[in-house]
């Protein structure tokens, strides 16, 4: 059983759960500076869904500037660690 969960986790319990609060530290941080908190973000995303509504699809063209804009966080961040378990 515990070797399953090692599987899933990728590591032991505690050194996965070690790794979860130091990256919601940085991230939370992240978010502090930049004003931004999870309420935020769901308004957002509730914000943008009736605005499609409301204006119709003209504002689907902020889909693409959306898709752009998370792509270039995205996509480095998905090849660098790629590239960091490639090593394993």
């Amino acid at each position: 059983m515990s070797d399953q969960v090692n599987k899933f986790l990728g590591d032991s319990l505690a050194r996965t759960l070690i790794k979860l609060v130091v990256v919601s530290l940085i991230v939370g941080f992240v978010m502090t500076v930049f004003g931004l908190t999870p309420w935020n973000i769901i308004y957002g995303f509730r914000d943008f869904i009736l605005e499609i509504w409301h204006r119709g699809f003209s504002a689907l063209g902020r889909v693409g500037d959306y898709l752009l804009l998370g792509a270039t966080i995205v996509i480095p961040l998905f090849v660098i660690l790629r590239l960091f378990s490639y090593r394993r």
